[in-house]
């Protein structure tokens, strides 16, 4: 057997494998004496078959069987003995001349190589990633909804300025026929407000829709609309008003502190508030986190400039997959998944280079984290590590969450890589302005 590489160019090459008879005749051989022994053909009795008539009837197809196994073997070792980083698989070229009958074979296939790229994790623009605060007033209005929340309700007659009203809002036009609750204090425009004081159950008022509460988003839910759809959304609603009713807020009390932290967690209002802005702030560091990680992300493709074997990526997705796409179609899905394609490289090197990797400790140690987390918000806050180790390895088991818990790891990992090492420029918000400021 005879392997060689011709180089295209830095990024493509073609290995050709010359296969002769001595590679594979004694496998072969083999085979087929195997056959003999177990062949069960009317006319001869078992392992009295003629080798002629065996290699007649199997002869061909076992050639073809063993050399396709030893091209696979040749052609995976060769790839690693030379240390060939390649993109998708190996695609191999057709031979119009080529025959199974020949005594010889060659094949051929095309790579496409990664390409050689340097990173520059500090680039003169910093980034900007966010800490998120839990200002007052969203402490104040957490504490509001919660004394709502566990406060006395009662049903009213008539509508008053501090109650809630449950209405269905209609527009045939829009198909819309949606049963919600809101308070005056949602509606922008007073005037609005002010028409439905004294309003009673099964009363009816037109309102439009633009402008009719302070916060867009709050129309999108009354309304049961998407986000995109209720940007601009002018038209007429019939609301009917099926329920009033009013809450007596709950009283900031160590029963209450009790019910939403558990008993002697929290026993005054200050350490109340302190506990509901560090639990606020835990989970604003998950969005922050993510949109840091979003931020690098864009930042690294951007600037990380490199060639990709293109027209062989194409042609390797146009017959990846279950379905063989047409040219067209493969030009279009390399389209969608370069950037991702982009990104991955750009991981693997950051991952090699500054040898952040992921091994079966750190895994089952994350996994525990994760656990004890999550059995603390069933109020189990002090569980053993046998009990810890025996849930980790029974979800380990498990590859897919193997798959989900290590991709969860890696970006944990290189958010603190990234934390360290690149040029990045926090700014502090609260969580109005961050999302102001993301999805602006």
């Amino acid at each position: 057997m005879n392997i060689t590489k011709e180089s295209i160019d830095k990024l493509n090459s073609v290995v050709r494998i010359d296969i002769t008879t001595e590679d594979y005749q004694n496998k072969v051989e083999s085979v087929l004496k195997d056959y003999r022994n177990k062949a069960n053909i009317p006319g001869f009795r078992k392992g009295h078959v003629p080798m002629s008539f065996v290699k007649k009837q199997y002869g061909k197809s076992v050639v073809i069987d063993e050399v396709n196994k030893l091209l696979q073997d040749a052609l995976s070792n060769y790839l690693i003995e030379e240390k060939l980083d390649v993109l998708g698989n190996p695609l191999p070229k057709i031979k119009d001349d080529f025959s199974w009958d020949a005594d010889t074979f060659s094949f051929e296939f095309e790579l496409g190589l990664a390409p050689e790229f340097e990173i520059d994790l500090k680039p003169k623009k910093p980034i900007s990633v966010f800490k998120i605060v839990a200002d007052d007033k969203m402490i104040d209005d957490q504490i509001s909804r919660l004394q709502e929340q566990y406060g006395k309700t009662e049903q009213k007659e008539k509508i008053g300025e501090a109650d809630n009203i449950t209405a269905t809002f209609e527009n045939t036009e829009k198909n819309i026929q949606k049963k919600s609750t809101f308070k005056l204090a949602d509606l922008k425009d007073k005037k609005n407000a002010k028409s439905l004081l004294g309003k009673k159950a099964g009363e009816t008022v037109e309102f439009r829709s633009r402008g009719l509460f302070e916060d867009e988003h709050t129309l999108m839910h009354v309304l049961g609309v998407s986000h995109d759809e209720v940007h601009g959304l002018d038209i007429p609603l019939q609301i009917t008003i099926d329920e009033i009713a009013h809450t007596e807020k709950a009283p900031l009390d160590n029963e209450f502190f009790a019910k939403i932290f558990g008993e002697g967690k929290v026993d005054n209002e200050a350490d109340f508030r302190t506990k509901l802005k560090e639990d606020a702030e835990l989970q604003f560091k998950q969005q922050a986190d993510q949109h840091m990680l979003n931020a690098v992300t864009e930042s690294l493709i951007e600037n990380t400039k490199f060639d990709l074997p293109a027209d062989f990526l194409k042609k390797w997705l146009a017959v990846a997959g279950e379905k063989t796409l047409s040219p067209e179609q493969a030009s279009e899905e390399y389209t969608k998944s370069e950037k991702g394609l982009r990104y991955q490289l750009i991981e693997n090197k950051l991952s090699r280079d500054n040898n952040i990797k992921i091994n079966f400790e750190d895994l089952k140690d994350f996994a525990k984290g994760f656990i004890k987390t999550q059995m603390a918000q069933y109020g189990h806050l002090n569980p053993e590590d046998s009990e810890l180790e025996e849930i980790a390895k029974r979800i380990l088991s498990n590859q897919q969450e193997v798959k989900r818990l290590s991709e969860q790891l890696m970006n944990e990992k290189l958010l603190n890589f990234f934390r360290e090492n690149v040029n990045l420029e926090i700014k502090e918000v609260n969580f109005e302005d961050f999302i102001k400021e993301v999805y602006k």
